[in-house]
């Protein structure tokens, strides 16, 4: 028992300090989730592309509001800033598959 206790304190450790780095990056006092702050390289524009259609509003309301809300200088009341908690990876499974049929690609374009 006395082994899982450090194992445990760094755990909470670590998360805590997840939330520290989340909140301190800014993003979510704009309304904007991790996924919206990625740098759009051809592959993160193809996994946009292939978002269902709720997912791709979703986002792009977001980022619409973002801009809106830092060309005057605001940001949202903290009850409406994007929660560590509530912030999926949305995009990041569509990313991978765009990253593994690239690769997949290339590979076969060695042949």
């Amino acid at each position: 028992m006395a082994a899982r206790a450090p194992a445990a304190a760094s755990g909470r450790f670590l998360d805590g300090f997840r939330k520290w780095y989340y909140n301190a990056c800014g993003f979510n006092k704009l309304g904007l989730m991790r996924d919206d702050t990625v740098d759009e390289d051809s592959d993160v524009k193809e996994a946009v592309r292939r978002l269902p259609e709720p997912l791709y509003n979703e986002r792009v309301f977001r980022l619409k509001r973002a801009i809106d809300l830092s060309m005057k200088h605001q940001i949202l009341p903290k009850d409406q800033w994007t929660k560590y908690e509530q912030d999926v990876k949305y995009l990041e499974p569509y990313l991978q598959e765009v990253i593994r049929e690239r690769k997949e690609k290339e590979e076969w374009d060695k042949k």
